[in-house]
């Protein structure tokens, strides 16, 4: 059967133990029991279509996969299933100006089509912690958001258009060039989000901005606890003030943060970045209410340092991995719940006697709590069944406080035990059933999200 795949796509096509061991992990933490069967290193659509094609006929699972950057367990290879790599479809095809989109492959790294767009004065948006790694694809794989989302959207609002190859090998083209477009179902937005397991995305007609953001100010507040910077971040959001980024951070991260960075930090932190011409007035409206709220609140003297204290804030994950073997979870709750859902996590750090630090995009009440789990075994996560307790009362104060489970991370296989929970009996039904329409032999990602 492989060679049969090899007379296709020859060097395309790797079967290297050592590069095939590599797949069976990503950022999460996960790592698979055994390597997969293959690995394809796309660098066109034909080969997507034609690696899909003989894994269709042969009935052979398939994980696409780009940078292996994801957090939920997404993109791991397991034994006889074969990963179909799109990180070498890396061409940026079109920057159009005139209609501010551009037209890329699903390999494009984040930050890397900025420094490109750049100079014509375009910037794209969706704008997650981990730009420097993560493609294009892998971005719409999970419908990332990151820092920029509380005002300027997550990927779903970024995309206008994408292709798709099909599990049989057929390539779909979805969405259009035009700002609007109602035509039929919109199964561009369906795709976005839809990790892997319905087609894999080769390439993306993306939606863009002017890069002139007019003036941006950046002003962080140190607070005594991590109750006031949510109290404060809620009371911000509900001010009507729309920062381009509200950022927490609570007395634990900061702590990993400074010891990794060699910085003074201690304390929660809020960093808040306004602009546009009304920035200089919001954030005064920022400092304000976070004074009042029992914060101290400084403003960076200029943009670039403002970027300083944003990079601050990107450490977290490099910090938390040097800690050890950690569980990275991602939970969302109304804005207005996040001082509960705060304390809801306190409760349970207190309960189960484990450290669960959190730094949360407080603008959209998205947070990121990360059960330390201590020292992994050859690279193997292995959570212990105190911590998935833990972790199961987290996610159930999340839906009590009318939160979901996942905000940019996905499902992948870590949160698939409690998709049913959120979603309900017959909406979870329904989507298996939306799956089965675009994969009937069920090959495309096996084992995610369902």
């Amino acid at each position: 059967m492989l060679d049969e795949l090899r007379a296709e796509l020859g060097d395309a096509l790797v079967t290297d133990p050592v590069d095939l061991d590599a797949l069976r992990a990503d950022k999460s933490g996960r790592v698979s029991a055994s390597a997969p069967l293959a690995l394809v290193e796309a660098r066109e659509v034909a080969h997507v279509q034609a690696a899909l094609r003989w894994a269709s006929r042969h009935g052979v699972p398939v994980v696409p996969r780009g940078a292996g950057t994801g957090l939920a367990g997404g993109a791991i290879g397991e034994q006889g299933e074969l990963v179909v790599s799109t990180a070498r479809m890396n061409r940026i095809l079109e920057i159009s100006p005139e209609d501010e989109l551009a037209v890329v492959e699903a390999g494009v790294i984040n930050a890397d089509l900025n420094v490109a767009l750049a100079a014509h004065g375009l910037w794209y948006a969706p704008d997650p912690a981990s730009r420097a790694i993560s493609t294009i694809g892998g971005n719409i794989a999970t419908n990332a958001g990151g820092l920029m989302c509380v005002k300027y959207g997550v990927t779903r609002e970024a995309v206008l258009g994408l292709k798709l190859v099909l599990p049989d090998g057929r390539l779909l083209e979805l969405g259009h060039r035009t700002v609007k477009g109602v035509t039929g179902y919109d199964l561009t937005a369906l795709v976005i989000g839809s990790e892997g397991t319905l087609g894999i995305v080769v390439e993306a007609t993306l939606r863009l901005r002017p890069l002139a953001r007019g003036e941006v100010v950046t002003v962080s507040v140190a607070f005594p606890d991590v109750d006031s910077a949510a109290r404060a971040s809620a009371a911000i959001t509900a001010s009507g003030v729309r920062p381009a980024a509200l950022e927490l951070l609570d007395a634990s991260a900061t702590a990993a943060i400074s010891e990794y960075l060699g910085v003074a930090l201690a304390g929660a932190q809020l960093l808040v970045q306004t602009d546009g011409a009304s920035a200089q007035e919001e954030a005064d409206t920022v400092a304000a209410i976070a004074t009042a709220h029992g914060g101290v609140a400084q403003r960076a003297a200029d943009a670039a340092e403002g970027e300083r204290l944003f990079a601050i804030r990107r450490a977290f994950h490099p910090a938390m991995e040097r800690q050890g073997a950690v569980l990275i979870e991602d939970v969302a709750v109304p804005r207005s719940a996040m001082p509960a859902m705060f304390a809801a996590i306190g409760d349970i750090e207190r309960r189960f006697g484990i450290r669960i630090p959190t730094v949360a995009h407080a603008g959209d009440g998205n947070l990121h709590p990360n059960f330390v789990v201590g020292d992994a075994a050859g690279g193997h996560l292995d959570v212990p069944e105190h911590v998935w307790a833990a972790a199961d009362e987290l996610f159930r104060a999340c839906l009590r406080l009318g939160g979901t489970l996942t905000g940019e991370h996905g499902v992948g296989t870590l949160k698939r035990r409690w998709l049913r929970e959120e979603l309900g009996d017959d909406a979870f039904e329904l989507q298996r059933r939306i799956k089965a329409v675009f994969d009937p032999a069920g090959i495309m990602n096996p084992g995610k999200v369902f």
